[in-house]
């Protein structure tokens, strides 16, 4: 296995394509049933290993302290829980909306903990990763796993699923949606009945679907857009909202059309997080 000092990873979007809210817990956590699929597209991340100790992020996003950045706390974690004496200089390009439900702070966190514990020749198994993970945000683990998954619990219990690769027109029609209030808010469905049986054949909804289009009507307007060219979706709480298509060509086309004032990219999906195949690449 190579002895890297630096490496470069994508942190992929994700997609729900359905999110069943069953119940609230006594810690005010949500119990769900959500599947997630991955996409080849996301932010990147550059690590570089240092001898000094100190965790340093050489690119900021305004309004946000490094402190409060999740790939500044997922490497700040995993040092605590290793008490390595290496550090790392992390440099990022962000693409991922914030507060769009494709995951992307979740995604950069589980990418910054598979980097370091790369890096930093830790050599710690998925399963402690991901427990560092959870602490962090509830999609963390889904992230460090790697497959695509039905989530349970709070989203750290993962029944892989493989799934056929499709090509998604993801929207975000530039709000910016916090899970933390949807998950707080008074009027969000929290009594929809826990999965049985086959969940392919199941019927399937957003749960949160229908507060968010009462919250935000623009993104109402992006779901209803997206109807001309197949059932429409919302993703996590929002904002981005997405359609498949068979072929790559149907989803350029279709975002060609887009609004001027929305943004989108065409994605594949895959069932292994495009950060597991790029390190495995990388590492051999």
């Amino acid at each position: 296995m190579a002895d890297l000092t630096t490496l470069s990873l994508i942190a992929p979007a994700k997609l729900n394509l359905f999110l069943h809210i069953n119940g609230r817990l006594p810690n005010g956590y949500h119990e769900l049933e959500t599947l997630f699929v991955f996409l080849d597209y996301g932010d990147r991340l550059h690590f570089k290993r240092t001898e000094d100790g100190a965790i340093t992020l050489k690119t900021q996003i305004d309004g946000l302290p490094d402190e409060e950045n999740l790939i500044y706390k997922a490497a700040n974690a995993l040092k605590l829980a290793t008490k390595t004496s290496f550090g790392a200089e992390i440099s990022f390009d962000k693409h991922l909306p914030s507060g769009g439900g494709v995951g992307g702070g979740s995604s950069d966190a589980a990418t910054t903990l598979l980097a370091l514990n790369a890096l930093w020749q830790l050599a710690l198994p998925l399963e402690k990763l991901a427990e560092i993970g959870v602490a962090l945000g509830a999609d963390v683990p889904v992230f460090i796993n790697g497959q695509a998954a039905i989530a349970q619990g709070i989203g750290e219990k993962l029944a892989p699923v493989n799934l056929p690769e499709i090509w998604y027109l993801v929207v975000h029609p530039n709000v910016h949606i916090s899970t933390g209030v949807i998950f707080n808010n008074a009027n969000l469905p929290r009594n929809t009945p826990k999965l049985s049986g086959d969940w392919q054949s199941s019927q399937h909804r957003n749960d949160c679907e229908e507060l968010v289009k009462k919250h935000y009507p623009e993104v109402e307007k992006t779901l209803n857009w997206l109807l001309k060219y197949g059932p429409s979706r919302m993703t996590g709480t929002g904002a981005c909202c997405f359609v498949s298509f068979e072929t790559q060509h149907a989803a350029l086309e279709a975002l060609k059309s887009l609004p001027e004032t929305w943004q989108g990219f065409v994605a594949r999906s895959t069932n292994i997080s495009p950060a597991h195949s790029e390190l495995r690449t990388k590492l051999n």
